[in-house]
């Protein structure tokens, strides 16, 4: 079945189809959900509401661009959607780390420890500085489009990457 008519047989209501396009593009999507919002449990809540938005908005698909694409830019904007929101419920509150201690990774890279340590060090970033970081240095967006995508200057996402790996380095060796 081709992208095409997987779309076609989901417009008509075709409940199984969906299903097929869940299966192949909801672990792309739910890393990005994870990143982005900070943790597993919000990740899981966030992909859920993708899928449920993506469907409600299928008819408006037009195959402009792949599937692929265009799931990936709706699950982008509502997860940066679900930031914004957050931080206006916080009153832009920003967390400080210097002053937490609790995080002391004691792992070598190479192991799936390591891999957690990772994992619980970008959940400990500033917002702006985690939504930067996972858009440049994970997903690969180039500091332009990060700076289009953030509604900030390009210069602005150079920092807040640069600031977000040097916070990394320092919760990965144990200088919290």
């Amino acid at each position: 079945m081709t992208p095409g008519d997987l779309i076609a047989r989901c417009q008509a209501g075709d409940v199984e189809a969906f299903e097929a396009l869940y299966r192949q593009h909801a672990p792309r999507l739910y890393t990005l959900a994870c990143r982005m919002a900070g943790s597993p449990e919000d990740g899981e809540d966030l992909l859920q509401e993708i899928f449920l938005q993506a469907y409600r908005k299928l008819g408006s698909f037009k195959g402009d661009s792949a599937v692929g694409t265009w799931l990936y830019r709706l699950a982008l904007n509502h997860c940066l959607d679900y930031v914004r929101s957050r931080q206006a419920k916080m009153n832009k509150l920003t967390e400080t780390l210097d002053g937490d201690s609790s995080f002391e990774p004691t792992a070598r890279r190479e192991t799936p420890i390591a891999r957690l340590d990772l994992d619980r060090a970008v959940e400990r970033l500033p917002e702006g500085c985690r939504e930067a970081f996972v858009l440049h240095d994970v997903e690969g967006f180039d500091h332009k489009e990060v700076g289009k995508l953030l509604g900030i200057a390009e210069g602005t996402s150079k920092s807040q990457v640069f600031k977000a790996r040097m916070k990394l380095r320092s919760f990965l060796r144990g200088k919290t």
